[in-house]
């Protein structure tokens, strides 16, 4: 009895040794990575710009899915269009439906309500189905094609008045989609000579609140990442976020009340639809539901289509030959007793070309919005465990030179042919979180472009070519904004 007592005293502690060196020998398959440090992780790498470069950089030595840890948050970042046909088709999509819930997001977000916030469930669900079917349908778009084609014009117009042929249009179509949208969703109109609001208090109030609130939207919160901080003082980010989401609050719920009391559902002005739809079902269609649907709109419908529509013509002026191109197609398929029309985008394809074109090289998210997780998954024979980030580079698989001849310069021929693999092109997203505004997207990007080259002749200051440098941070916008000179088409000046 004593000899077996002493025997398993003795080979106990062994057993346990082999089980923790066995244990520590069979780590899971994860993605590779470069070392990280200590409680960080991989988070100096963030101040090194642009990231998206970075991580080029990295997977050229770790392989086209590799693992990164910024704090507590594991991201996996994958730069192959084969991994990302695997991670948003079929079960995976489903998995990776999910967006990254952090404190930023909670409050910008209603408390994860919004379309782009909401876990994937009923929530979302329904909300992605009324944005499809009730306010971005093909349908909706065709009934508020006259709305936009009317302030293309104003623009136009307004770009004629003005007294010096120097042009801002970094600052014109900001406006420009500004107004767009908000005509679209609260029947006015918040910039330049026509604007329809009465109020230059409220006029300027707004202007006010949609610069502080995209300033935030562009300041990283460390405590997203590092929540032990905001017990040290960290917070700052956050308090200002709720301070600005207070007035956010209050100014769209006076735009739901002003509404309410014009009480008018067939106007075609997104918040009347969505008024008349609370009216159906109360108990969903919430007031703080509205403000999520307007607040997204504001945000996803404005700042990409306005850097697009900078980068887009930034390569025109480089490339003289496809904007002369541009211009003879919109002769010979519109001519100049009127101006370009929605419905005439469907004839112009070269001018489609310089917008597919322009979204490849310069994506004003190069990094796409960042998926999580819900379950272990595999990737590329890799584990992904739950709760991990998944972060698409778009703009690397955009520019590989594997998949694209000389990868680098404006082609827009390029596209003549239909891209082989929808996955090599990602500006709109793909998968259950793509973009449900593509339509429209390509109507305003369309629409604008061919309306400026059809009505005015433009050229770059001097004889040096527009600088093509980028500031880089959530959104790739041009470091310096577009200027350019502009002389007005004599055959098309009398329409305008």
């Amino acid at each position: 009895m004593m000899d077996t007592n002493l025997l398993i005293f003795v080979l106990l502690p062994i057993l346990t040794l082999v089980l923790i060196i066995f244990k520590t020998k069979t780590k899971p398959n994860l993605p590779p990575g470069p070392l990280s440090l200590p409680v960080l992780g991989h988070l100096h790498l963030l101040k090194q710009q642009p990231f998206h470069e970075t991580l080029l950089n990295l997977s050229h030595k770790y392989g086209p899915i590799m693992l990164l840890r910024f704090g507590v948050r594991t991201a996996v970042i994958i730069t192959s269009p084969s991994l990302v046909e695997e991670c948003f088709t079929k079960t995976n999509d489903i998995v990776l439906a999910n967006r990254p819930l952090t404190p930023s997001l909670k409050h910008f977000s209603y408390n994860y309500t919004t379309m782009g916030a909401a876990p994937y469930g009923d929530l979302w669900r329904t909300l992605r189905r009324v944005a499809a079917s009730e306010l971005l349908s093909t349908a909706r778009l065709d009934a508020t094609t006259h709305l936009r084609e009317h302030e293309v014009k104003l623009m136009c117009r307004q770009i004629i008045n003005q007294s010096s042929r120097q042009v801002n249009l970094k600052s014109w179509f900001k406006e420009l989609l500004f107004n767009i949208t908000t005509m679209a969703i609260m029947g006015k109109r918040y910039y330049g000579d026509y604007t329809n609001v009465g109020d230059l208090k409220q006029v300027l109030a707004f202007k006010d609140m949609i610069e502080d609130m995209f300033k935030l939207i562009h300041t990283p919160n460390v405590v997203d990442l590092l929540p032990v901080l905001g017990w040290f003082g960290f917070g700052g980010v956050e308090k200002k976020i709720l301070c600005m989401m207070d007035r956010v609050d209050k100014f769209l719920q006076e735009v739901i009340e002003e509404r309410r009391r014009i009480g008018s559902c067939e106007s075609g002005i997104m918040v009347d639809k969505l008024l008349a739809l609370q009216q159906q079902e109360p108990e969903f269609y919430t007031d703080e539901i509205i403000k999520g649907f307007i607040l997204q709109m504001l945000v996803a419908g404005t700042e990409t289509p306005y850097l697009t529509l900078e980068w887009s013509m930034s390569l025109l002026l480089n490339n003289p030959k496809a904007m002369e191109t541009v211009k003879n197609e919109i002769q010979n398929h519109v001519g100049f007793e009127c101006l370009v029309q929605e419905s005439d985008l469907g004839k112009l394809s070269y001018l489609q070309n310089v917008i597919n074109e322009s979204l490849r090289l310069y994506p004003t998210l190069p990094l796409l919005l960042s998926r999580e997780a819900s379950d272990d998954i595999t990737i590329g024979g890799y584990l992904v465990p739950r709760g991990t980030m998944l972060m698409v580079n778009a703009w690397a698989i955009q520019r590989d030179p594997l998949l694209w001849d000389e990868h680098d310069k404006f082609i827009p021929e390029r596209f003549d042919r239909r891209v082989d693999d929808k996955y090599k092109i990602l500006a709109f997203s793909v998968g259950r979180r793509g973009c449900p505004g593509t339509n429209l997207g390509y109507r305003v990007l369309g629409l604008t472009l061919g309306t400026l080259i059809q009505a005015f002749e433009w050229e770059g200051l001097g004889n040096e070519e527009v600088d093509m440098s980028a500031f880089h941070g959530l959104s790739m916008a041009k470091l310096e904004p577009l200027q350019a000179v502009c002389k007005p088409c004599s055959n098309i000046t009398h329409i305008l």
